[in-house]
């Protein structure tokens, strides 16, 4: 019996730290589809104000309202596997009637429409506040030359055009740029394989409960 112990403990205490990972992956699923959720009434809420001081922990995804007059001073970020297809987001500096001076990521600027010049006219923009960093450790650097950036990251971007650290996404302009064509915000980016990772965990612990009692039958209870 004694030579059981060893691949029974080894079972045993695979199967548990396989089921717990599984369980703890059911867990961060209930915790994913809340913070969903939230986004998800945070987007279904009528647009308010511009807040005087809004920030990323409680504001992100809020839908808002806001005047005001591009400057003309605009960052391109290279972007694919759009609705719209590829091309350059355009992140705008916005002067608003309060004196405020704002980004807004105004739409996707066709590859070939990049030396169009951008729309100045005042207008009423509604979009979604949101906090973006698409870099990676692969990301370069932008080229400020040729005003090319490869990720939105706000802090770098309100940097570069003088403006406050914050970023409002536009759905619809009463004024709208016609080089451009607006990428609402929405939650179909937002992953959640939570429950694709839980079922890869069961099925490892099942996996290794056969290989458990395929091992227990495969071991002699003494030397012949």
């Amino acid at each position: 019996m004694m030579r059981l112990v060893f691949p029974l403990v080894l079972g045993l205490g695979g199967i548990a730290i396989l089921v717990g990972l599984g369980l703890w992956q059911l867990d961060r699923l209930d915790w994913k589809r809340g913070i969903l959720a939230g986004i998800e009434a945070r987007m279904a809420a009528e647009p308010v104000a511009l807040p005087a001081a809004p920030t990323e922990a409680d504001d992100e995804y809020r839908r808002v309202t806001l005047t005001g007059t591009p400057t003309g001073a605009e960052l391109h970020v290279l972007t694919s596997g759009t609705a719209a297809g590829t091309g350059y987001r355009v992140i705008a500096a916005v002067e608003t009637g309060a004196g405020r001076r704002v980004m807004v990521d105004r739409g996707l600027l066709p590859l070939d429409a990049k030396d169009a010049p951008p729309a100045t006219a005042g207008t009423g923009i509604e979009g979604t506040l949101l906090w973006p960093d698409d870099r990676t450790d692969a990301t370069p650097p932008p080229d400020l030359g040729g005003n090319i950036w490869f990720a939105r990251d706000v802090a770098a971007m309100a940097a570069a055009l003088d403006t406050e650290p914050l970023l409002v996404v536009e759905t619809a302009a009463t004024a709208p740029d016609p080089r451009l064509t607006p990428l609402p915000v929405t939650t179909a980016g937002i992953r959640n394989d939570h429950l694709e990772y839980a079922v890869t965990w069961f099925l490892l612990a099942l996996v290794w409960t056969g290989m458990t009692l395929y091992l227990l039958r495969r071991t002699p209870l003494k030397d012949r």
